[in-house]
């Protein structure tokens, strides 16, 4: 008898649909597994052989073909398991056949017949609601996050023997409504900072870059000396970042879900991520790859932050790869099977050291590097990364009287605030766009929403000419203005505004 039971594959971000076809004939008893499979499917036989049997089921001794279609596809993981053993129950002749009519089955299967957690929910479900599928079985753990798409029945699936006794009518399944009007709710909850603002003493004008560099999605370079606060200012901007929407949320725990990084306890992933690979990374771990294209650290960091510490200590060849994601807010990546692009629309924070010894610059101790040392050192960051971003920022030595002052600085709820009324005006700005901060404005964008007075094109045209500034950086002044601008609450760019952010562009150090 011939079975079909239909499940999915993941190629990249989506959910693409894998018919599970099992053939029980009369024969030597065999199981053959075709269609392309991985180690991790071939397997499955054994799994399912035992599930099957410790599930107090008849496991057919027949001439077993298992074929997963399309073949040209790839298949990866144990998501395969629940099908195939449900499709090797209904050609016995244990299950009726048409109680999987219009449903979507996905679950890895223990020995004992319990099935486990699977990679990548999210996006099958999508697909299911895609493809018209009236219902979805994945396994228990699973549940809550397949259920944040409408539209589709979600059934939770503890164990291979309670989903074939409700299949036959025995017993019901529970099924998982979705709620994702509560869990918005839930994602408006302010996040709890690592280190709160209040506790860095001095740096009032990071403070305020980083300030500005969230309100509007803003790329931050902080230079300075060991010990000045760079590494402590990067791991408060959590603390002081706006709001995940509930399509922002969506996007991100799409990602972690494909990834296998969704917490068990967290269906959907209501904070900005935070991401902060160590200077070791690879090149495919930093922006995605490996045989089976994979999400790297970059698009993890998807409406988020890369943070990037002692950047001038990172590859070189994986820091210049970071050009084409930072301005087209995606990356892809071939393979000799096909192209996949993966989302990558984050915020670069970046610290260095002027040098390697740490100190040039410093005002109390002396720089031991010579200048040609120090010059090849700044320079393992090129020029075209660096007018990619927005903000340069020198963090300097704190005085001890800041250190030992007893006052507390304003706290990162009291900044988050403004943050979030400036984030506000530019969703009500861009609506209807796919624009969602002012750092994903184009040129068009910037024409429109940017536009300068006489006193501001004046200072403009000056600073092009004092700072040697490119177009692209032309067009980033623009876009820092309008977030300032929005931080201030004004509808039209003042030259003070503009002042501010030619104040973040970068100067030239003599060496």
């Amino acid at each position: 008898m011939l079975a079909k039971v239909n499940s999915c594959a993941i190629v990249g971000l989506e959910g693409t649909i894998v018919e599970v076809e099992v053939d029980s004939s009369r024969g030597l008893s065999s199981f053959t597994l075709v269609g392309l499979p991985d180690a991790a499917v071939k397997e499955s036989a054994e799994r399912v052989r035992a599930a099957i049997k410790n599930s107090g089921l008849h496991f057919p001794i027949n001439r077993i073909t298992v074929n997963l279609a399309p073949a040209d596809l790839r298949k990866v993981g144990p998501a395969y398991d629940l099908p195939i053993a449900l499709g090797m129950l209904i050609a016995s002749e244990q299950v009726p056949p048409e109680v999987l009519e219009n449903t979507l089955v996905l679950g890895e299967l223990a020995l004992d017949g319990a099935v486990r957690h699977v990679r990548g929910v999210l996006p099958m479900s999508a697909m299911a609601r895609e493809k018209a599928y009236r219902r979805i079985f994945v396994p228990a753990a699973d549940a809550q996050e397949a259920a944040l798409v409408p539209g589709v029945e979600v059934v939770a699936v503890s164990t291979l023997g309670e989903l074939v006794s409700a299949l036959n009518g025995l017993t019901n399944l529970s099924t998982v409504t979705p709620d994702v009007s509560n869990i918005t709710a839930q994602g408006a909850a302010s996040p709890v900072p690592v280190t709160d603002f209040r506790e860095i003493k001095g740096q009032e004008v990071a403070k305020r870059a980083l300030e500005v560099a969230a309100a509007g999605g803003h790329n931050v370079l902080m230079a300075g000396s060991p010990g000045g606060g760079k590494t402590l200012l990067a791991r408060a901007l959590p603390g002081i970042l706006p709001n995940l929407t509930i399509e922002e949320a969506l996007e991100v725990t799409r990602i972690y879900s494909v990834a296998d990084m969704l917490p068990p306890d967290i269906p959907l992933i209501r904070t900005r991520p935070f991401r902060a690979p160590h200077h070791t990374i690879s090149h495919a771990g930093l922006v995605g790859g490996g045989k089976i294209p994979h999400p790297g650290e970059i698009s993890l960091a998807h409406r988020g932050v890369l943070f990037l510490d002692e950047i001038l200590e990172f590859n070189t060849n994986a820091l210049e790869v970071l050009r084409q994601p930072m301005e087209d807010k995606f990356v892809s990546i071939g393979r000799a099977a096909g192209t996949l692009t993966f989302p990558a629309n984050f915020m670069l924070i970046a610290a260095m050291n002027p040098c390697p010894c740490g100190w040039y610059g410093d005002p109390i101790k002396p720089c031991t590097c010579s200048p040609a040392i120090i010059s090849r050192y700044q320079h393992r960051i090129s020029g075209p990364l660096i007018d990619r971003i927005d903000i340069h920022l020198d963090v300097t030595r704190v005085d001890y009287e800041k250190l030992t002052d007893a006052r507390a600085g304003e706290s990162s709820a009291a900044i988050r605030a403004r943050v979030q009324v400036a984030h506000d005006r530019q969703a009500q700005r861009f609506k209807g766009t796919s624009l969602t901060c002012n750092a994903d404005m184009g040129v068009s964008d910037v024409r429109v929403h940017c536009a300068l007075d006489d006193a501001g094109r004046g200072l403009m045209k000056a600073a092009m000419n004092q700072l040697q500034m490119s177009a692209r950086a032309f067009h980033r002044v623009l876009k820092l203005s309008r977030t300032i601008a929005d931080l201030a609450g004004s509808d039209a760019i003042k030259v003070t505004h503009l002042a501010e952010a030619l104040q973040y562009r970068p100067r030239r150090q003599e060496i």
